[in-house]
């Protein structure tokens, strides 16, 4: 692999771009729950199971410790970053396992709309995102000592984990048509594209952490928009909800 530019030992001020992303993320995440979740909750008329608060609090903790851990190698705090790590790390566990339950309640609740068996095709996009955001953090962890890696790796999870927020951006502008296309696909992974676009201009190429992986994550979920409650999409995510029901 070509020795990425921040190999070379140059100085230079560190994340100057993640932390940007880590604080929009904040942002994107409280904004984007702030009329579902955030404003019912302090109205306390919203009404859930525990689990979902539960999922709620770990997915916030990722986010706002994401920011915090970019705070962190901003100003060149690597001590508190990597003792914050294994923090990071039981948190991402938190995220993934509640995804399952969330999304069984998800399902339940369509299911009471009288959504009929399309209630169910959104399971099978929770489980793979679920798994994704894993995998990637896993790898991030695995490849800590390695920055121009990590830092990539752990900008991609906290990606995923932000995709139910920029979806609820649908509920400020309800006159958009095909919100599961212009707000959980272009504006959710335009981030990425926002990655690759900095990563080539600072660098002078694109990682290639960035640059597949990157192109993994909007490739799914392009499939995951074209395929939703498809017969096979339908018959797969049902599948999935008995195994873990």
């Amino acid at each position: 692999m070509k020795k990425h530019p921040e190999m070379r030992g140059r100085r230079k001020k560190e994340l100057s771009f993640f932390l940007i992303m880590a604080w929009m993320g904040v942002l994107a995440a409280i904004i984007g729950f702030s009329t579902t979740y955030l404003i019912p909750m302090g109205k306390r008329t919203f009404s859930a199971p525990m689990e979902v608060h539960i999922h709620g609090l770990f997915a916030f903790s990722w986010i706002f410790l994401f920011a915090i851990q970019s705070q962190l190698i901003h100003y060149r705090n690597i001590k508190m970053h990597r003792a914050l790590g294994i923090i990071s790390l039981l948190i991402a566990f938190g995220v993934g396992i509640t995804m399952v339950p969330v999304g069984l309640f998800a399902v339940h609740k369509e299911l009471a709309q009288g959504l009929g068996m399309t209630a169910y095709s959104g399971f099978l996009g929770v489980i793979i995102s679920g798994l994704m955001y894993l995998v990637f953090v896993l790898a991030g962890f695995y490849f800590r000592k390695k920055p121009h890696i990590h830092k990539r790796l752990m900008l991609l999870a906290t990606i995923i984990v932000l995709w139910p927020a920029w979806f609820r951006f649908r509920h400020f502008f309800p006159s958009v048509p095909h919100p599961e296309v212009w707000f959980a696909l272009v504006l959710a992974d335009s981030l990425i594209i926002m990655a690759w676009i900095w990563d080539y201009l600072r660098n002078g190429y694109v990682h290639p952490v960035l640059k597949y992986f990157g192109l993994l994550i909007i490739c799914e979920q392009t499939f995951e928009v074209l395929a939703f409650d498809s017969r096979i999409w339908r018959n797969v995510s049902l599948w999935a909800y008995h195994l873990a029901a």
